[in-house]
């Protein structure tokens, strides 16, 4: 499962809703994550800001949720390669909406 802050998962399954389609994602509220779905070691090693990687399967706590339940998804996963692309490109608009934000205030 990859792990990323809430902001930038939910710019990244816009990006990928709109192209190519994206698999299961959870989302933990306490810690504010949104966790995707990928085979299992497809996506550690990654070298992204705020993304990690667990090796482990998923362990839903009463506190956390589904924001796209395995049942209304096309797969079981959501092909790393395209999250990666969605991730980066995520993370690029997302800056470049702070720094507009920053520079207007």
């Amino acid at each position: 499962m990859v792990t990323v802050p809430v902001r930038q998962g939910l710019e990244a399954v816009d990006i990928m809703r709109l192209r190519t389609g994206v698999g299961p994602v959870l989302h933990d509220r306490a810690a504010g994550t949104l966790g995707f779905l990928v085979p299992p070691g497809a996506a550690c090693g990654w070298d992204l800001p705020g993304v990690s990687c667990a090796r482990s399967g998923v362990r839903a706590r009463s506190a956390d949720g589904w924001l796209l339940p395995p049942r209304s998804t096309a797969g079981r996963h959501t092909d790393p390669a395209v999250l990666h692309e969605a991730l980066g490109e995520a993370q690029r608009t997302l800056a470049a909406a702070d720094g507009s934000l920053a520079a207007r205030g």
